[in-house]
């Protein structure tokens, strides 16, 4: 133990000059071993000697530098010396031989400069530290007679092509191969560097390998990859699509009614055109073939007079997918109110600001859309605009439209962060509107979001729930969607469906003009709500019906006749389609059986009304109105085309669309019917395509075909 007093000592001691020559030889001697181990990085398999001697060295060091003895600088040169000595000695005695292609010795250490090449890089493993046994010194031709020993036995084989190297690295650094990393041992020295590194799974083999085997030369890791070569993650989908099952066949002596809500949504369109020309065939359950076939405008009959809201059309043709069944098409069109005959709007603009609309196709887009709209506002007509993130603010209180630059420049500052709190954003909404109430005019919440509710009432029911309280007061709700990978649909359903409005997905600048500024009679005002269809069928004409669609709006038969349940509505030149596949009776192409102990036939003496196939009631409110009225029309021969081509183009068009829908869903029916004939029939009925709709129909079956074959 050195005491006090021979610390002062030491430290009144002059500090000697290092030994220049000792130093050189030292460092030549280090910078020889460096090279060595650049060019030779890895040990044969099974040896110790790929390992950093420096090791020992470390060792020595830590245990001899204790706090006192670092108390001068003399101690500090007397110690460094010869350490560096010995590391010198260590790095050339244990130094590995060349070997060559033969297996024989080449050289063990030369004097020669060695050229550098990077170091292939192995996972580290970390070992404990031992102590080196008292061995004797071997003579170089011991050496290199142990060698050609150990080549006899298991020669060195050529080198193998990079690809076969590349692979064979792959497969023993998947991570299957991978052994656990063992739990560091008292005493055991960190891994710290590249030559102190050894492959996991050769370790293994080592370690598995008998007594006395010698093992063959070690595989060498390839280097990292750059990131270039790395597969990037992919970014979570988090979108919410409700899941809904296809309609099934129905009896008709079994279950002879059908009914459900209208529906004038459009937004399943928009993300299934989204899907196709990202080049992806859409999700079956974002496909709502009901809102496919609404997206486009048709030109049916409407009313004579705005006493009757809406006017139907039933047509019964033959079906183009099956030769022994028909289609019942029943097509519904609103009273289109002239833009003058309008009341005043009283419009509230909801709008997600929330961190996750900080994308090109969210904020931004959504600015761009309420500017269209703005511009399509008459001067009278009232603007608000309340935004929600971490929590809702009044951005805009209710200005007038003619004060279009103001609603512009507040709509342009707006910007995205925090999390979503919708729930207070929607009741701040509310009570704005309320605020501005316009009586028999149009008053109106427009939220417009990528649905991401995460703060507040984010469960779907509690929404219904709020929105069901508010829309007894007389504001509507409609719904907006944007972007993609955040889209809660699932949620714009249920608060447009519950809100009394409509949920579209924007997803182009050209879809926002085609909701806010084409349709805007429609999207605002509402000439009919609560509207249900109910269709009761003839069974002795039909044996069986199904649905095309409407699987999300369907209804108790018992609702219909209830005014307390909730259902559609229809804006001003709302066109809305409804479609059954019925199979005629006696046609063969029944689905189901016939009940053994049911009735065998029907005796036509004793029904009413037997020539009709169907009795199609709808039912509806004023927007104003609590009690419902009733509009029927029955369907019979009178309704019937002998053949699909002497349908009307619009039929025939809405029929396409279809197909497509039932298509892209992998529906049974039309699993036999192709891309290129929906695509005929299609082409055939565009009729008058104004806004390129149409068109632009035809380009998305071509797409899908591309993508999903042309079965």
């Amino acid at each position: 133990m050195v005491d006090d007093n021979e610390l002062e000592r030491l430290r009144d001691i002059a500090v000697p000059a290092p030994d220049g020559e000792a130093k050189a030889r030292a460092f030549a001697a280090a910078m020889r071993a460096f090279d060595m181990d650049e060019k030779f990085s890895t040990a044969p398999q099974g040896s110790a000697a790929g390992l950093r001697l420096t090791e020992r060295a470390r060792k020595l060091w830590r245990e001899i530098m204790q706090r006192k003895l670092i108390a001068t600088p003399a101690i500090t040169a007397l110690v460094a010396l010869p350490i560096a000595g010995y590391a010198a000695f260590e790095m050339l005695k244990e130094q590995p031989p060349v070997i060559g292609g033969n297996g024989k010795v080449t050289e063990t250490v030369s004097d020669k400069p060695v050229a550098r090449k990077p170091a292939l890089v192995q996972p580290s493993i970390n070992k404990p530290l031992t102590a080196a046994p008292a061995k004797e010194k071997k003579t170089d031709a011991n050496s290199e007679d142990r060698l050609k020993d150990e080549a006899e036995v298991a020669p060195v084989s050529p080198p193998k092509p990079a690809t076969e190297v590349d692979s064979l690295v792959k497969q023993e650094m998947a991570p299957d191969a991978l052994p656990a990393p063992a739990p560091a041992e008292s005493g055991q020295l960190a891994s710290g560097g590249r030559a102190n590194a050894q492959a996991p799974a050769a370790a293994m083999r080592s370690a598995q390998a008998p007594a006395g085997a010698v093992a063959g030369p070690k595989l060498m890791v390839q280097p990292a990859p750059m990131p270039a070569d790395q597969m990037q993650p992919q970014e979570e989908n988090r979108d919410r699509i409700e899941t809904f099952k296809t309609n099934p066949v129905h009896g008709t002596a079994q279950d002879p009614v059908s009914t459900f809500s209208i529906d004038v949504d459009t937004a399943s369109y928009s993300f299934v055109r989204r899907s196709l020309k990202e080049g992806t065939l859409p999700d079956p359950d974002t496909v709502r073939v009901e809102e496919m076939i609404n997206y486009f405008p048709y030109d049916w009959k409407g009313p004579d007079s705005a006493a009757t809201p809406f006017n139907s059309t039933v047509t019964v043709m033959p079906t183009p997918w099956n030769g022994r069944t028909k289609l019942m098409h029943v097509a519904i069109k609103g009273f289109d109110v002239k833009p003058a005959e309008q009341p005043k709007a009283n419009l509230v603009f909801l709008i997600d600001v929330s961190g996750s609309m900080d994308e090109p196709d969210k904020l931004p887009l959504l600015k761009s859309a309420f500017r269209l709209l703005v511009s399509k506002l008459k001067a009278d007509d009232t603007v608000s605009i309340v935004t929600y993130a971490g929590n809702a603010g009044t951005v805009l209180m209710p200005t007038k439209a003619a004060e279009k630059q103001k609603i512009l420049s507040a709509i342009d500052n707006l910007e995205p962060g925090g999390s979503t709190a919708g729930e207070a954003g929607i009741k701040e909404a509310y009570k704005l509107a309320q605020q501005s109430f316009v009586k028999d005019g149009i008053n109106r919440v427009m939220l417009a979001t990528d649905g991401d509710f995460n703060v507040g009432q984010t469960d779907d029911d509690d929404l219904k729930q709020l929105i069901e309280k508010e829309r007894k007061t007389g504001v509507f709700l409609s719904v907006f969607g944007f972007g993609r990978g955040n889209l809660n649909d699932q949620m714009m359903q249920t608060i447009a469906q519950n809100g009394n409005g409509t949920a579209a997905y924007i997803d182009t600048l050209a879809e926002a003009e085609k909701v806010l500024v084409e349709d805007a009679s429609s999207t605002l005002f509402t000439i009919a709500k609560d509207v249900k269809i109910q269709v009761e069928f003839n069974p002795a004409k039909v044996s069986e019906y199904r649905l095309v669609g409407y699987e999300t709006r369907a209804l108790k038969r018992e609702d219909f006749n209830n005014d307390r349940v909730d259902a559609g509505e229809i804006g001003s030149g709302h066109s809305v389609t409804a479609i059954y596949e019925i199979t005629p009776k006696g046609s063969g192409a029944e689905q189901v059986d016939p009940l053994r102990y049911g009735q065998a036939r029907v005796d036509n003496g004793g029904v009413a009304n037997a020539d009709e196939y169907a009795f199609v009631k709808i039912r509806y409110k004023l927007p104003n109105e609590d009690v419902s009225k009733l509009i029927t029309t029955p369907v019979t021969a009178a309704n019937e085309v002998p053949s699909f081509d002497e349908a009307g183009s619009d039929q025939r068009f809405s029929v396409a669309v279809a197909a497509f829908g039932q298509k892209l869903r992998d529906e049974d029916q039309t699993a036999n019917f192709g891309y290129d004939r929906i695509l005929e029939i299609a082409n055939a009925a565009r009729g008058a395509d104004p806004f390129g709709y149409r068109a632009e129909f035809l380009s998305l079956v071509r797409l899908a075909s591309s993508l999903g074959g042309t079965k």
